[in-house]
């Protein structure tokens, strides 16, 4: 399949969500462009973003209203991650609800949200929450930029953040597993950066580079495998789009991550979806095999070992930035 067959693919009607994705970030369109405002009016009540808002309550929420993290992955923190990925606005009445909802109920110490129920931030939970409110139109927000300068914070004085953080001092681990903060600001307007956050995302952004996306302790199998949604997993297609996505195309130390993509593509032009989280092995494998009841529930939206519109669109992103 020639790589224009595959954008048409990508083009299709039955996904208004990737349609207007591979418009506006692929080819470049502008938010005024007709097909652009047809395939964005269309995504609340066509696809996978119209399934998740047939499945939301009335109030708000999805699964629970009693907590908006549990159970995952189907309650209503996971369902708006994945509505934020889709291209869906606040323009929605019933998104707009929902992260209202949200942010009443995660608010972070000291202003902001992202919060958990004694109002502690975390950087998963946080950069994640940060990045989907972002990407949902909420960027002038004063809450939401009280939880991107509480990242830039509680980041590790040499870059990079770990998913925990106590108190909110200087984040005392750092892992390529936290991802999400470094997101947040791949999401956030560069005109809304101050000189701290310039400053929080170059040392991150090393921190990610001098690792070429990959080096940390003994390889991981999940990280070379392909997923979305991804939730708070890492693997190298997340770092190559949010590394890629913060200007840094033309690092070489990309170049490892960018041959793992690449060996990856199908030979009709398109890439597979790997596999749907939870996607571990080790430890936190053996633990939901002895205590099945706590393993969640898969959010899949597409066929694993199939081709995948999600991973095909990120994967052409990527490559359409480094030329």
């Amino acid at each position: 399949m020639a790589r224009g067959k595959v954008v048409e693919w990508l083009l299709g009607d039955d996904q208004p969500s990737v349609q207007y994705l591979t418009l506006t970030q692929l080819l470049g369109r502008r938010p005024s462009d007709s097909d652009v405002r047809k395939a964005r009016a269309k995504i609340p009540t066509a696809g996978w973003a119209a399934e998740i808002l047939a499945r939301r309550d009335p109030s708000g929420w999805w699964a629970s209203g009693n907590n908006l993290y549990v159970p995952k992955y189907t309650s209503t923190n996971w369902n708006l991650l994945a509505l934020s990925d889709l291209g869906a606005s606040r323009a929605v009445p019933a998104v707009r609800a929902s992260c209202e909802l949200w942010m009443a109920r995660s608010p972070l110490r000291g202003g902001g949200v992202g919060g958990n129920s004694n109002g502690q931030g975390h950087h998963c939970f946080t950069g994640n929450m940060a990045r989907a409110l972002i990407r949902f139109g909420y960027g002038d927000d004063p809450r939401v930029r009280k939880a991107m300068e509480w990242l830039v914070r509680t980041a590790h004085p040499k870059g990079g953040w770990t998913c925990w953080a106590f108190g909110d001092g200087p984040s005392p681990g750092r892992t390529l597993d936290s991802w999400e903060g470094l997101s947040a600001f791949a999401a956030y307007p560069r005109s809304k950066w101050d000189n701290a956050m310039k400053s929080c995302v170059e040392r991150a952004a090393e921190y990610y580079l001098d690792r070429e996306l990959h080096r940390q302790g003994e390889r991981y199998a999940p990280w070379y495998r392909f997923h979305w949604p991804v939730h708070y997993y890492y693997d190298l297609l997340v770092g190559l789009d949010v590394l890629t996505g913060l200007g840094y195309a033309d690092d070489p130390r990309l170049r490892f991550a960018l041959d793992q993509l690449r060996k990856r593509e199908r030979t009709d032009g398109r890439w597979n979806l790997d596999a749907a989280h939870p996607d571990v092995v080790g430890k936190m494998a053996e633990w939901y095999d002895r205590h099945p009841k706590r393993r969640p529930t898969p959010l899949a939206f597409e066929p694993v070992g199939r081709p995948s519109k999600m991973i095909t669109l990120r994967a052409l992103i990527v490559l359409s930035r480094v030329g």
